[in-house]
């Protein structure tokens, strides 16, 4: 397991995305305006308008697993749901924050 990134809710994303490069982060990509990727090398802020949001205007942190199921199954999580990058869950943690499972797709 790893942390994959960090989904902040991006209501204005070219201002988002010119304030996080202002800060020095560098683009990854960007996928229209529905979602984009900015890193400082190691940690990935994804910028997600409300279509690509896995918990409708919250921040949410994403951990990358190896296998989906096993961890889904784990923790009785629901079923997982198939995007254009990636199979995911959301969980939540002890105190109620939501956090998204995900493996990548192939």
């Amino acid at each position: 397991m790893k942390i994959g990134h960090v989904i902040v809710p991006a209501a204005d994303l070219d201002a988002q995305l010119a304030f996080y490069e202002s800060l020095g982060l560098t683009r990854k990509f960007r996928d229209g305006d529905r979602y984009a990727a900015l890193t400082d090398g190691e940690t990935t802020i994804g910028l997600a308008d409300e279509s690509q949001q896995p918990v409708t205007g919250r921040t949410v942190i994403s951990v990358e697993v190896d296998d989906l199921d096993a961890v889904a199954g784990h923790l009785s999580a629901g079923e997982p749901v198939t995007g254009p990058h990636e199979r995911r869950v959301v969980v939540t943690d002890p105190c109620g924050n939501p956090v998204v499972l995900y493996e990548r797709l192939p």
